[in-house]
């Protein structure tokens, strides 16, 4: 396996491969001088602070750093140190007996010209592409596909031509060089969306294909909880112990429990849950296309109920004219107006009554021509600022402040308003890239360096909900969250940390300064390197959901070639903590009766009697060495190797 990038993931990445699936792992990374960490205002700061913080804590529970269990990520095989992936570089890493390559970079247009590079190279080679553009992935992903199938229908071809019966062994062997894009923000989005937000799902959604799962309070005395589909894990047993499990997998018995069995699901009292609702075909995802500006904010509300008053004078004026001159009512509403806009004969030998109607007429008809003006000039200032950035309303509360809109800030974004959660960014870069995504949903912008004074303060920090800090400096996370519970001692808060350790570290010292406050700490990384090392595994990771500091992935996979499926029910198939059988496939099975259920082109109701064939497709859960034992792989430390 070979794995190339430059920041977190390539590394992480790196440790699953070999740790999990037992591989042997060849990563290029930039030579170590070129890599430099962005500049960071408040870091030292923000670290003396944190330290502080730490250190109390220690003190107040009596562990020191030694009471922290620390585990290193396994290193891989082999790194080399290259600026640029050229063919020499590919070629001293030996891509032409690779396997499989992940491109992992964080510049798009680097991944794609190695891709290229590499398909030529080796066209047997299966590809995994970091891409954060979903449109260009796909075309990319379908270009390397004809690209590899083209060389393979030249291999093919050459090999027949050399003569039937040939002592070639490698000709006709099958072999996998399928391009899978992936981008780690449409992975980590829904989790960290969810996490922010107290009763929202997990989604996972490919492909129009979604599962939805929510983490659910243990239940009362006497309450019987509801168990969903399935129970895929149960929470910490030590969740609201500050000394307690940190929910990884060094946290033992106490920890979280992915893929429980019945039997441990109904011993587990007092532990919460993460249960599937519902797995679907949703439709095609909806583009988000041109804001459209409601009517409703052309205009004031002072200049909307200034307009309502003209309207109910007129038809006063009409109901008046229509008394005293016995018109009809059309004729004598046609009347009032010609006096309003002063464009009738002056009322010279008519009654008292009508005189004094055409003179109040007239006055409302002054009145009416100032607020037309404020109207028209209301209207083009909406206008010309409906291009600019909204400011938070003063009455705004309940909401979600999310600070960065980055590449992971824009699809959490787009990820909360489609959950019509309101939310605030706060952004220092006038560029940014999810700026525009804010300009066209209406979503109210703060920009302003968080680590300033009064930054927070204009987002509403101190009625928000929760806080979002997905920057991509982690001091600056870091000195929002601590900035904000000392605005709000109960705010929510996620932070967004590169190091996993350091993100355990933060979490628990955290939750114990403020033991009364949810505080969750997500590494990106952590979150995307299962779904990266599954498809470069050659199987289709639909997505992973975090349980705690654990992730658990869903996957795609054909029944046929594994024995631990093919002609086992569904009951004999379920391992637990290892893998669970959730759905059936029926898209490609065009015989047999049509019902509702499979209209929608999965089965997610299987008995656990139901056999499963080789031609089946089925969606499923697992842990991380759950899927690489399924594979038939095992870790190194096992196989002895």
């Amino acid at each position: 396996m070979m794995v190339a990038g430059d920041d977190a993931l390539a590394h992480r990445l790196a440790a699953e491969l070999r740790g999990v699936y037992g591989e042997q792992v060849t990563l290029v990374v930039p030579p170590a001088q070129r890599i430099v960490r962005p500049p960071v205002v408040g870091r030292a700061r923000a670290t003396a602070l944190f330290d502080r913080v730490s250190a109390a804590v220690n003190r107040a529970s009596g562990n020191g750093d030694s009471g922290v269990a620390r585990t290193e990520p396994p290193r891989s095989d082999r790194v080399l140190e290259a600026a640029e992936l050229t063919e020499a570089v590919f070629a001293d890493a030996g891509v032409e007996r690779a396997a499989a390559l992940a491109l992992v970079y964080d510049d798009d247009e680097t991944n794609i010209r190695a891709a290229l590079t590499a398909r030529r190279l080796n066209p047997r080679i299966r590809l995994v592409l970091r891409l954060y553009n979903r449109r260009l992935g796909q075309h990319i992903e379908a270009l390397l596909d004809q690209a590899s199938a083209l060389a393979a229908a030249g291999a093919s071809a050459g090999a027949g031509a050399a003569g039937a019966g040939g002592e070639g062994e490698g000709d006709g062997e099958a072999f996998d060089a399928s391009t899978t894009v992936l981008s780690d923000a449409d992975t980590a989005a829904p989790a960290l969306a969810a996490t922010a937000v107290a009763g929202t799902s997990k989604v996972v959604q490919t492909d129009g294909l979604m599962l939805r799962a929510v983490e659910r309070p243990p239940p009362g005395p006497g309450e019987v909880a509801d168990p969903g589909l399935c129970t895929l894990a149960l929470l910490s047993a030590t969740t609201n112990d500050p000394a307690g499990a940190d929910g990884s997998e060094s946290s033992g018995a106490h920890g979280p429990q992915l893929l429980p069995d019945e039997r441990a699901v109904a011993a587990a009292t007092g532990r919460g849950t993460v249960v599937l609702e519902n797995v679907s075909y949703s439709g095609p995802a909806l583009s988000a296309g041109r804001s459209i500006m409601p009517f409703g904010s052309l205009l004031s509300r002072r200049l909307r109920w200034s307009f309502a008053g003209l309207v109910a004078c007129v038809a006063g004026l009409a109901v008046a004219s229509m008394l005293v001159t016995r018109e009809p009512p059309l004729q004598a509403t046609y009347l009032t107006l010609l006096d309003l806009f002063a464009i009738n004969d002056p009322a010279i030998g008519q009654p008292l009554g009508r005189q004094i109607l055409q003179l109040f007429s007239g006055l409302v008809g002054l009145l009416l021509l100032p607020v037309l003006l404020a109207a028209v000039l209301e209207a083009l200032g909406t206008f010309r600022s409906g291009s600019a950035l909204r400011k938070p309303p003063r009455g705004l509360s309940g909401h979600v402040v999310l600070l960065g809109v980055g590449k992971i800030g824009t699809r959490v974004l787009a990820r909360l308003r489609e959950l019509h959660i309101p939310v605030v960014c706060v952004e220092a870069d006038p560029e940014a890239r999810g700026l525009a995504l804010a300009r066209r949903l209406r979503v109210p912008v703060v920009l302003g360096d968080v680590t300033q004074e009064g930054v927070l303060e204009a987002a509403k920090i101190h009625r928000a909900h929760a806080l979002l800090a997905l920057t991509s400096a982690d001091t600056m996370n870091l000195e929002a969250a601590l900035y904000a519970r000392t605005v709000r001692p109960d705010l929510r808060v996620v932070l967004r940390l590169y190091d996993d350790d350091f993100a355990t570290a933060v979490y628990r010292t955290l939750r114990a300064a403020y033991p009364d406050a949810l505080t969750r700490s997500r590494s990106v990384s952590h979150l995307t390197a299962p779904a990266f090392a599954g498809a470069m595994m050659g199987r289709q990771i639909l997505g992973a959901i975090p349980v705690e500091r654990r992730v658990l992935l869903f996957a795609a996979v054909d029944v046929g070639g594994h024995a631990q499926l093919e002609g086992r029910t569904v009951g004999e198939a379920f391992r637990a903590g290892a893998w669970r059988v959730l759905a059936l496939d029926t898209q490609r099975q065009a015989s047999g009766p049509v019902s509702a259920e499979r209209a929608s082109g999965l089965v997610w109701s299987l008995p656990s009697t139901y056999v499963l064939r080789a031609e089946d497709r089925v969606v499923l859960a697992a842990t991380r060495r759950g899927l690489a034992e399924l594979l038939g792989r095992r870790p190194r430390e096992r196989a002895g190797t």
